[in-house]
């Protein structure tokens, strides 16, 4: 099975990224057989979406698709920008057909300057995961700067990352085969 991480902002690489690194690779560390991946979106170009199918926008866009949709589940890290997830990743989850995250397990790894806006990813993110019929799991981690300590995640951080990533895993055991949905089939895949 493949752990697929995707950290959500544009920006140069920093604490966001580092968090999200060190969580694949100790969460493979320990489990026999998980293969993870990060899918850094300042690394990749991905077209702003506007309906076309995903190989003619000639950039990243197809493969990225490609790769969350083989996934067995995903980690979406994503700063706060203005209350809410960054604008690349709306854009990327734009892009997403309904059948890439469909009954996917999902943890959600959000970072702001203060506390204040703990909520913001969150509230928004698990609104357009339902969408798709995700499976999200309860809580998510949030951090701010000082969650880190030379710059890497601190004790308690890498605790709460632990647990995101062990709770993500525990959903792959329930979770049900591609193409099915734990509960009704959300509004969005029928067609």
């Amino acid at each position: 099975m493949k752990l697929l991480g995707i950290v959500g902002s544009v920006t140069p690489p920093g604490r966001l990224l580092r968090a999200t690194s060190w969580l694949l690779d100790n969460t493979r560390a320990t489990k026999q057989g998980l293969e993870t991946e990060l899918i850094n979106l300042a690394d990749k170009r991905i077209a702003f979406a506007d309906g076309r199918p995903p190989h003619e926008y000639g950039d990243d866009t197809a493969e990225v698709i490609q790769h969350v949709s083989a996934a067995g589940a995903l980690l979406i890290a994503s700063p706060v920008y203005r209350g809410s997830i960054t604008g690349a990743l709306k854009n990327l989850l734009d892009h997403l057909p309904v059948e890439s995250l469909a009954a996917k397990p999902v943890g959600i790894i959000a970072m702001g300057a203060t506390s204040h806006h703990f909520l913001g990813v969150d509230w928004h993110l698990r609104d357009i995961l339902a969408w798709f019929g995700a499976l999200v799991v309860p809580t998510s981690v949030y951090l701010t700067s000082g969650d880190f300590v030379g710059g890497e995640p601190s004790e308690v951080a890498r605790r709460d990352l632990i647990e995101l990533a062990e709770a993500v895993l525990r959903l792959c055991q329930i979770a049900p085969p591609a193409g099915r949905f734990l509960g009704p089939q959300p509004l969005a895949s029928r067609r």
